[in-house]
């Protein structure tokens, strides 16, 4: 394995004209490689209990080069690994709720305290830089303080009005679905895939979990982890394996399928899971907009534009890929926003230090190129940006933004999923609300404006699942009490919050009738009871019961 050290800054072997007098620098080197991160007995320790016949590997985007010889499941396997974490979940759903929670606290704490090793693990596995590698850590930290400190109380029995006031007792149970399926992304591999699970562990449910061959080494330490905190190892299996291959056996022996990925393959997920009526949580696509309107706060907002459109290189489900600028400052904002764009700082480093990393593989640079030379050749003018950056990495592209956008430019319509942004301008709010929900995706938006009152208003009219005010995606995804996902062709169900455990759980109403039965009696024949009952109706209504 080479040294991870970013190359002496070379010019792009086709510079853009707007880049060559103020290229993209990379950021400073850390010292530490590949190969000192990824050590034989650090996979050995990680890969241990993974069920897996056969043999594959993985990659780092920096360079291209194998990380790690992995274990490879086979749908056998998989079978086996449900069988396995069936026996375990029988045992853990025994668990009193408050020593599950226990284990979430604990896994907190190791989480911080040893945060260096998976960042370089999340950096090395996904290209991302150090900083966005640092948003996993956080969320993390946070789902895991969260249910850790609320499970009980959101999986408490609740007691609920009966039938009839006072003779009938009626009580919510919450019970683990069993053993919940889950597929992982690997944009994210840390959040997408462990930050997901903790609900369903304290729920009592075991999870089979299938990552991305190409990050599945951040989700195996983070099973380590968990393990280490206390739970119990049987309760996570981890499968490895092509996902046309192993993702349709996860699905069908999960009695809960958790996924995350492309709105295509959720329609697959959910069309499997429907065929054996076993229920299905999807995030998937987006194609993410925001609004500056004319009072905004023109710096923030092309900081903040930068942040909500090349965090991880774009490659966030709720990263920016549209920005609707009021026409009175578009010249203005695009000013500040290409300026702030073109002073990042590409790097392959494992330090803090850079501002962007690489996308993931060949298929995401493609992506991107594609969108790019196609919008430009069509008309769209890049402001910044615009090129591939093979000296930085195999995988680079610089963060682009283009304008003067329409259709049928793929970028357009199409999710990119890379550090593209298209520009629109727009005369009034009516306008800009009407075109950011002009898509068939509706996951996250962003509103920014000078006016709280103004900027709820727009937010309670745009078609998404999250939105958030002067910033672009932070505050709603890391606000843990509330629901978060997608509408539309974004997904179904909700992460966080009291949706994101009790999706895990099947929902029980106990109800205890006393003294008399739901039937004639008294002496009552069935006419006298029906009226008894019709009056009993009215008297409820009247006196507000619910």
């Amino acid at each position: 394995m080479t040294d991870l050290q970013a190359p002496a800054e070379t010019a792009p072997d086709n510079p853009a004209p707007q880049t060559t007098t103020n290229p993209l620098a990379p950021a400073p080197a850390g010292a530490r490689t590949a190969a000192d991160v990824v050590t034989p007995e650090l996979v050995a320790q990680l890969t241990k209990g993974v069920v897996g016949s056969g043999r594959t590997a993985n990659h780092t985007p920096f360079t291209g080069e194998k990380l790690a010889d992995l274990p490879e499941s086979t749908p056998e396997d998989v079978a086996r690994a449900f069988e396995a974490a069936r026996t375990a979940q029988a045992v853990w759903a025994r668990t009193p709720v408050r020593e599950r929670a226990a284990v979430l606290l604990r896994f907190h704490d190791l989480v911080l305290e040893r945060q260096a090793e998976i960042l370089d693990l999340i950096q090395l596995e996904t290209g991302k830089a150090r900083l966005h590698a640092h948003e996993e850590v956080q969320a993390v930290a946070v789902a895991a303080r969260h249910y850790g400190r609320r499970a009980a109380a959101y999986l408490r029995p609740k007691r609920h009005a009966g039938a009839v006031p006072t003779l009938t007792k009626v009580v919510e149970l919450r019970h683990p679905r069993g053993v919940v399926g889950q597929i992982a992304p690997w944009n994210y591999p840390l959040e997408l895939s462990v930050g997901d699970a903790l609900p369903a562990f304290v729920a009592g449910n075991a999870v089979v979990m299938k990552p991305d061959t190409e990050t599945c080494l951040t989700a195996l330490w983070a099973r380590d982890l968990l393990i280490e905190a206390g739970l119990p190892a049987g309760v996570f299996q981890v499968v490895i394996g092509d996902g046309p291959v192993v993702g349709p056996a996860v699905v069908e022996h999960a009695d809960y399928v958790s996924f995350t990925g492309s709105t295509r393959t959720g329609r697959e997920v959910a069309e499997r899971a429907a065929a054996r009526l076993v229920g299905v949580s999807l995030e998937l696509g987006g194609k993410n907009a925001m609004l500056v309107l004319e009072d905004a706060d023109i710096e923030k907002a092309a900081a903040g534009a930068v942040r909500a459109c090349f965090s991880s290189a774009g490659q966030l489900c709720i990263s920016i890929e549209r920005l609707y600028v009021h026409e009175s400052i578009a010249d203005a904002f695009l000013e500040r926003f290409a300026a702030r764009t073109k002073a990042l700082r590409l790097g392959t480093s494992l330090a803090y230090g850079a501002d962007m990393g690489s996308l993931v593989g060949e298929r995401q640079l493609e992506t991107v190129r594609r969108h790019v030379e196609e919008a430009v050749a069509k008309g769209a003018k890049v402001l910044a940006g615009g090129v591939a950056r093979p000296d930085v990495g195999p995988y680079f592209f610089e963060p682009t933004i283009l304008d003067g956008v329409s259709e049928p430019m793929s970028v357009c319509t199409e999710e990119t999923f890379g550090p593209v942004v298209s520009v629109y301008r727009f005369r009034t709010e009516d306008e800009a609300i009407e075109q950011a929900n002009a898509t068939p995706y509706g996951l996250n938006s962003s509103v920014w404006t000078k006016d709280a009152r103004r900027g709820r208003e727009v937010a309670a009219r745009l078609r998404t699942g999250t939105v958030n005010i002067n910033e672009g995606y932070a505050p709603a995804y890391g606000s843990v009490q509330s629901p978060m996902g997608g509408m539309k062709d974004s997904g179904l169900g909700r992460r966080h919050g009291s949706e994101g455990i009790l999706k895990y759980t099947e929902a029980q109403t106990v109800a205890h009738q006393r003294l008399l039965p739901m039937a004639p009696s008294l002496g009552m024949d069935d006419e006298k009871y029906a009226a008894f009952m019709s009056t009993s109706l009215r008297l409820m209504k009247a006196f507000r019961f619910r």
